[in-house]
């Protein structure tokens, strides 16, 4: 039997798309790239933009008339507005959140697919020919009630299951769940429920675990990292704090590689984090900083909780103590009411904070976030301008930055082919984009030196160092 899996959306979906890997697999399923081959489809779904959404909707419209060639399965977990979950429990045979995922075994044995299991116990033992497929019934969703669900409990059972990384040097570790900000354009409290740390111990422990398999990018995931363990009222360290043994780990063995986080929220971000960042080599320095809006009336329209000043001192941290730090940010364009003197303030922001990367996103209204009762009256042709604007400011100061790479020496995480056979692609530790002259496949996954010898907006190239 074979399943096929639909990541959309964000790292912390490709993250959770790592876990439900490992539960089919240890069904008894096996990967495939052809959905025709598959017995189980399923999407790990963002509802976060409408974008996204649209993408469900339109693969779930091919699966079901690939029923009358075939006998499959299909599934949805991941980011699902309450809305959303009405709809695709008339449209998939399972919806489920990711808390629930040690639960997927018994929910698809509901559909006829015997999984024996080892002393009546929750493990499942891997015995491919007892399995079998008798899906010829209708099929009815396991849970398929109305009442309130709480997407972030019990996250423990799922945080317990070991990921099946699907690269070998790049991997996410998630540290926490949800989110309390209430950002009025946004849905993911309403899809993650509220914010739940994980325990620091376990988060170490996998990336102990990872950087002994050599990992080299390691990634902290949650909606608002900066606010890690403080939800669980002093029994549990800050973000801080965890950032600090990472680093004290990383300073006891004698490997190479770089931890990073998203995303955390101005609101909560500390002078702390930043000088902790500042004192341990492994702890790459690249910020992603989401500001969302430059002006202040926005932000606060938005309930984001913070002022540009707020913001700004943020920013002053990073280049005192980080000089060399790389920032990234996320704006939005379009969002209710956004006047031009609103959009030119989020313009000035970009050409003060002069960005290395920016995810500039055109506001679309997500059902149940507190926004959607209001009117979206910036009409999309202006928010598409708008979004060229701001892009534009952003390509602007890129390649000021990158081309002040020209001649230097960076270390570069190879991570691929380029689409010219002849180059490899990797990243720096800001996360700038490079590529050099080399077919040797067996520098991907590793750490070289390249010399930078020119600049594009969003990325350079360079000659590899031999050593």
């Amino acid at each position: 039997m074979k399943y096929f899996l639909l990541p959309l959306g964000c790292q912390m979906n490709q993250s959770d798309t790592e876990r439900v890997r490992t539960v089919l697999q240890g069904m008894g399923f096996m990967p495939t790239e052809n959905e025709e081959e598959a017995t189980l489809l399923g999407i790990i779904a963002c509802s976060v933009r409408q974008k996204g959404i649209d993408k469900v909707y339109s693969r779930i419209i091919k699966w079901n008339e690939m029923r009358g060639r075939k006998n499959c399965i299909t599934f949805v977990s991941g980011c699902i507005l309450p809305a959303d979950r009405e709809r695709f429990l008339k449209l998939f045979d399972l919806v489920f959140t990711m808390n629930d995922l040690p639960e997927l075994p018994n929910m698809i044995r509901q559909y006829g697919i015997y999984i024996p299991t080892k002393d009546n116990s929750q493990q499942t033992t891997v015995n491919r020919q007892q399995v079998t497929v008798n899906i010829q019934k209708p099929l009815v969703p396991l849970f398929n009630k109305k009442d309130k669900i709480n997407p972030s409990a019990n996250m423990d059972r799922f945080w317990v299951i070991e990921p099946d990384h699907i690269s070998e040097f790049e991997a996410y570790i998630p540290i926490q769940n949800g989110c309390n900000k209430f950002c009025t354009y946004c849905a993911v409290p309403y899809t993650r429920g509220r914010e739940v740390s994980r325990k620091s111990e376990d988060i170490l422990a996998e990336l102990k675990d990872l950087v002994q398999k050599d990992y080299k990018s390691i990634t902290l995931l949650g909606q608002n990292v900066n606010s890690y363990g403080l939800d669980k009222k002093g029994e549990e360290i800050n973000f801080a704090e965890l950032l600090r043994r990472i680093g004290e780990y990383g300073n006891s063995v004698d490997k190479e590689f770089w931890v990073y986080f998203t995303s955390p929220h101005p609101r909560d971000m500390s002078d702390e984090v930043i000088e902790v960042i500042s004192q341990y080599k492994c702890l790459a320095k690249q910020i992603h900083l989401p500001i969302q809006s430059g002006d202040n009336d926005m932000l606060q329209r938005m309930n984001r909780k913070h002022t540009l000043d707020d913001y700004r001192h943020i920013i002053h941290t990073i280049r005192r103590l980080l000089p060399e730090a790389t920032i990234f940010t996320d704006i939005i364009v379009g969002f209710t009411g956004e006047t031009e003197e609103e959009f030119e303030n989020s313009r000035k922001a970009m050409e003060e904070f002069k960005y290395n990367m920016a995810y500039i996103a055109q506001y679309s209204v997500r059902p149940g976030a507190v926004a959607s009762t209001w009117a979206d009256d910036v009409p999309k042709e202006t928010k598409k301008k708008r979004y060229h604007i701001l892009t534009d400011e952003l390509m602007k100061h890129s390649l000021v930055y990158n081309q002040g790479l020209v001649g230097k020496t960076v270390k570069v995480l190879v991570n691929g082919l380029d689409r010219n056979n002849a180059y490899l692609t990797g990243h720096t530790e800001g996360k700038i984009v490079i590529r050099f002259k080399s077919n040797n496949r067996n520098l991907i996954g590793k750490i070289v030196k390249v010399e930078v010898t020119s600049a594009t907006p969003l990325s350079i190239e360079g000659n590899l160092i031999e050593e």
